[in-house]
């Protein structure tokens, strides 16, 4: 079983993020959380959209691994929304996020989240997709949404599992977890494959 193999690790979740901390603690694993600050998240500008996330993850792996202890596995992870072709990251202030809640509404877009795994032995990466349909969302909803709920620290400027998502999104084609910052099935699956590989 997963969890039996993990005790030999110290599992460190590299993320400030409050959702992928519930998220993995909901798979029943054991671990610390760890940042570092400044680590730079830039990517080249022709690197097609939905590869973005994972290699952000990447990156963000690399800075880790340099400062492993024995028994260590890492995990990091980015999650960007997508629209047409347009990333659309955290937004800057309160009228960003109305605006991108604005581009958002009635239309489909994804929801990406790379992945990175590593311990001193190996490093496995993916991504996973989501895509999250919108309902016509009012002025009044997306005011009364970004006035009293947290948009500033989401890619998109949403939680799905808040208000808005709860009044707005019409249809999920793919992990709902995903698009909460953590696909838990594929990490699950990445991280048995990948031990029992050993």
């Amino acid at each position: 079983m997963l969890l039996d193999l993990l005790k030999q690790y110290n599992v460190v979740l590299a993320s400030n993020s409050p959702r992928r901390k519930e998220l993995l603690a909901d798979l029943g694993i054991n671990f610390e959380v760890r940042t570092i600050k400044g680590i730079d998240e830039s990517y080249p500008h022709d690197l097609p959209v939905l590869e973005i996330a994972e290699y952000i993850s990447r990156k963000k792996a690399h800075s880790y691994r340099a400062e492993m202890a024995p028994g260590e596995l890492i995990i990091t992870a980015d999650t960007v929304v997508i629209l047409g072709d347009d990333v659309l990251g955290k937004p800057a202030d309160n009228d960003d996020a109305r605006r991108m809640l604005r581009e958002l509404s009635g239309k489909t877009h994804k929801v990406v989240t790379g992945v990175t795994i590593v311990t001193a032995e190996t490093t496995r990466s993916f991504s996973a997709i989501s895509d999250v349909e919108f309902a016509e969302l009012s002025d009044e909803d997306i005011d009364y949404y970004v006035n009293n709920y947290h948009p500033l620290d989401k890619a998109g400027a949403y939680g799905i599992q808040e208000w808005i998502g709860c009044m707005g999104v019409r249809n999920i084609n793919g992990s709902f977890y995903n698009v909460m910052g953590l696909p838990l099935h594929r990490l699950y699956t990445e991280l048995n494959t990948m031990l029992n590989e050993k």
